[in-house]
């Protein structure tokens, strides 16, 4: 159950949707995620009220097309498939929107299964009875 947060300055809803489709696709083709599976939050900042900063931190420019997606996931996927995932990422932002790969930012934030809770206040995949839940993706 992956949870993502994708920032970027100045967008329509048709670029954000396309952009959180990007992503939902990348992570079922490249980590096996249920295409249901899909948990995201896409906020177009005005510029004005918020905004976005960056610089050009490891060489790589960064202009106003820029997007930042943090995806929190359970645990335990190999720095291969990582990698595959920030390229796909990548790959398929800027098919489907035109930023360039060098706009987009991606990080990952790694936690257990007793770090979820999906409603009602309990930790489906870690109850107290032992007896998860769903899937574990």
């Amino acid at each position: 159950m992956p949870f993502v947060r994708i920032d970027t300055l100045g967008t329509d809803p048709v670029r954000l949707d396309a952009l959180g489709q990007a992503v939902q696709d990348a992570l079922v083709e490249t980590l096996g995620i249920p295409p249901d599976d899909r948990f995201q939050v896409l906020t177009g900042h005005d510029g004005v009220t918020s905004t976005l900063r960056h610089d050009d931190y490891l060489g790589l420019r960064k202009d106003d097309s820029a997007v930042f997606v943090a995806i929190t996931m359970r645990s335990g996927r190999s720095p291969e498939l990582k990698r595959a995932l920030y390229r796909r990422i990548a790959e398929l932002m800027h098919e489907r929107t035109g930023t360039e790969p060098h706009d987009v930012v991606v990080t990952v934030t790694e936690n257990t299964a007793v770090d979820w809770s999906f409603g009602e206040g309990e930790a489906q995949y870690a109850p107290a009875d032992g007896k998860p839940a769903g899937a574990l993706p």
